[in-house]
């Protein structure tokens, strides 16, 4: 055998890299044929043919071979040539014994072999065991007539046994009983891995406690354990309090308490002024210098709606000691919040020449989402073919999800089809892409062919579609079916969709009678659709009860106050709209200012309604201005119903013209060859929903200047091409 192919195959290795590039097809095939050498018994034979490789095959493409042959060797029990595979291995691959998958096979090939002394000392090397090395080890002993020698319990030994079970609860308690019969209980390592163990497990914070609480003796790592313990459970408020005692009985803290503590309060509404006094503690005792430490500290700033430019600072104190973990996380504060000044940030780090990983173009996608238009991302999608991870199905999730956040439905259709797999994530967000856009019939069709298993957000998605599509039987039905055929039971937010479903469509009292028969407390967005569904169709009666509602949940946000005023306005009811305006006053809740962004070249601009705060406001309201007056000759008529105040009728025309998507229109119009209105479109974003008379103005503006106009607004997207909308007035 070996005459056939040694001569052929030995020159394929030959000047090849063990960092890594990929093998010719032919060196494989090799490969391969060594690997059906050893499942058919000829161990010789395939050794030799192996050995005669010249220079070695690096281990990240031989991994599978050795393991095959460790495997002949185990069957036959030929201790000599696994021992001498082993220093083969050993001498070209030296850190082969930090590859688990290998050092498995190893320990199985010695134990199999009879040399169990050795299998076992390997075995106490091993700097990481999973469930397949215990198994190797024990079936040995078992297999060579020394069952009682299998397992020699030491306190380790139990901490590795407790940490392999992992969240497998029943697993856990078993040997935490033997731990009880055998007294290792008592011992601090031991404890510390059973209060992790059972934080993972459904025993919950709890029965961790309970460990904790019984230990007679305690070390850091069992505060630490405990405390990232109550924040794996989610018992942010308990952390806290153990590290108050802890910090009070004068206990040293290291970066790893700080880290979950960190952590616990991202999860935590008012963790702010909480975030405050840790921070100076980290600063006190020179936490804030390690990197680690000033991440977590970031990340818990930002979550808790912390000032962006203090998480900035943050970061920047870190000196140039800043890793990828540190990038991802000033970046993350920043995508949602300020987009453009993460991409900013993220064309830094690619000058520092850092290398991205997975997650962190995750995170910058997630900025391009926030952009107006869809270039951003395809930039990205550039640097994540560029160094190789064309295939991640978490960043085609996030382009997919970026493409149409940025109005291109068709190019989230694209990345969909050309994946080579995809989970239910890929499946939800090309639902939510037809949702957002208000392609309800789409979305529908692509949940026929889903061959993924749904989960609560696909009819979050479909709901959505239907919604916006106006499909009220068939979201009725995909209600209906979600618990009887798919098992998942309908949360808050399937709630809330069937109530906009049915409050869009006009039926109010049912939306209502749905409300009243829900299993659960409805909260703010349940009463916030209802509310809107009541403005929509006139229902003042229902709607004071969901203002009533909306206020009393959420008492910062203006949506009540705003929506009743409107309703009172639009009957002409000025004094009562009034009151509502004081009310809102006198209790400090602002309304949420109108704004839109457009980009033109490179630059995003910003439009606040009344246009006076951009450089050329005075060229973009002539210009709006004469777009109204050409408007008017082919049928516009300002909605001046809905104007707020009662005042006269030509100041209310003048609110309406200087609304903020009016003027980023006009100023678009005046940068036509801008990259913003390429292809013949235009893409304008805004914070707040699209009102009526803005939405009548840009369909008859997409008529006049031939071109189509997409807005995105809080709720969804609007595609206005010759004065008609993709949404058919029903939004």
């Amino acid at each position: 055998m070996l005459g056939l192919f040694g001569d052929v195959f030995s020159g394929f290795f030959r000047g090849f890299s063990t960092t890594g590039v990929s093998l010719n097809s032919e060196a494989i095939n090799l490969l391969h044929h060594i690997r059906l050498l050893c499942s058919r018994g000829h161990l010789q034979e395939a050794l030799k043919l192996f050995y005669s490789i010249t220079p070695p095959p690096p281990l990240v493409h031989s991994h599978h071979t050795y393991a095959a042959l460790f495997q002949a060797c185990a069957r036959r029990s030929s201790l000599p040539e696994g021992q001498a595979l082993h220093r083969h291995m050993f001498l070209h691959n030296p850190n082969s014994d930090f590859n688990l998958f290998l050092t498995n096979h190893v320990v199985n090939m010695y134990a199999k072999c009879g040399s169990l002394d050795y299998a076992h000392q390997m075995f106490d090397e091993m700097p990481e065991k999973n469930i397949v090395s215990w198994t190797a080890l024990v079936s040995g002993y078992a297999q060579h007539g020394r069952p009682d020698e299998c397992f020699r319990p030491t306190e380790f030994a139990f901490a590795s046994v407790i940490s392999a079970c992992g969240g497998d609860d029943n697993c856990g308690r078993q040997v935490h009983a033997l731990a009880l019969k055998t007294s290792f209980d008592s011992c601090v390592y031991v404890g510390n891995a059973l209060i992790m163990m059972y934080c993972k497990s459904c025993g919950g914070a709890d029965e961790a406690w309970n460990v904790y609480e019984a230990m007679g003796f305690r070390n850091l790592v069992s505060w630490n354990s405990m405390i990232a313990g109550f924040q794996v459970c989610g018992c942010g408020n308990r952390a806290l309090e153990l590290f108050s005692q802890m910090h009070v009985g004068g206990i040293r803290f290291d970066r790893a308490t700080l880290v979950s503590i960190f952590s616990c309060l991202c999860g935590m509404g008012d963790g702010l002024e909480c975030c405050f006094q840790l921070q100076c503690l980290t600063i006190k005792t020179g936490f804030i210098l390690k990197i680690e430490v000033a991440t977590a500290l970031v990340k818990a700033y930002s979550s808790l709606g912390g000032e962006v430019s203090d998480c900035y600072r943050i970061f920047l104190e870190l000196d140039g000691r800043q890793d990828v973990v540190s990038w991802t996380g000033i970046i993350a504060a920043f995508a949602e919040r300020d987009p453009k000044k993460a991409l900013v940030i993220f064309r830094q780090f690619l000058r520092e020449c850092l290398a991205p990983d997975r997650h962190m173009f995750s995170i910058v996608l997630k900025a391009c989402a926030g952009l107006a238009t869809e270039r951003h991302a395809l930039t990205v999608q550039s640097h994540v073919l560029k160094v190789g991870f064309e295939d991640d199905i978490v960043l085609a999730n996030a382009l997919i999800h970026a493409c149409a956040r940025c109005g291109s439905v068709a190019l989230s259709k694209q990345v969909f089809d050309k994946m080579g797999s995809r989970d239910t994530v890929s499946w939800n967000s090309m639902l939510k892409a037809y949702a957002m856009h208000g392609q309800g019939k789409e979305a529908l069709l692509l949940f026929s062919q889903m061959d993924a298993q749904p989960d609560g957000a696909t009819f979050v998605a479909l709901l959505s579609a239907c919604s916006h599509a106006g499909m009220v039987e068939e979201g009725a039905k995909i209600f209906e079916t979600m618990s009887n055929n798919h098992g998942i039971v309908p949360q808050l937010d399937h709630y809330a969709c069937m109530v906009d479903i049915l409050g869009r469509a006009g039926q109010i009292s049912e939306a209502k009678e749905l409300i009243d028969k829900m299993p659960m407390e409805p909260d703010s967005v349940v009463w916030s659709a209802l509310l809107g569904s009541c403005r929509k169709h006139g229902e003042t009666k229902l709607a004071k009860l969901a203002a009533v509602k909306l206020k009393e949940l959420d008492p910062n946000n203006s949506l009540g106050y705003v929506l009743m005023s409107n309703i009172f306005c639009t009957d002409g009811r000025f004094n009562e709209a009034r009151l509502i305006r004081r009310e809102m006053e006198g209790k400090i809740v602002r309304k949420e200012p109108g704004l839109s962004w457009i980009e033109v070249g490179n630059q995003v601009h910003e439009f606040a309604s009344g246009g006076q705060q951009h450089p050329e406001k005075e060229a973009i309201c002539a210009r709006l201005e004469e777009l109204v007056r050409r408007l008017k000759d082919l049928g516009y008529v300002p909605q001046i119903s809905l104007a707020l105040h009662d005042i006269e009728d030509e100041h209310k025309e003048e609110q309406l013209y200087y609304h903020s998507e009016k003027l980023a229109l006009a100023f678009a119009l005046m940068n036509v060859g801008s990259i913003c209105c390429s292809g013949n479109t235009i893409k304008i974003m805004k914070n707040i929903r699209i009102c009526v008379d803005c939405h009548n103005f840009m369909k008859l503006a997409s008529e006049l200047v031939d071109m189509e106009i997409v807005v995105r607004d809080s709720n969804r997207f609007h595609h206005f091409k010759a004065k008609v909308c993709s949404c058919n007035d029903y939004w």
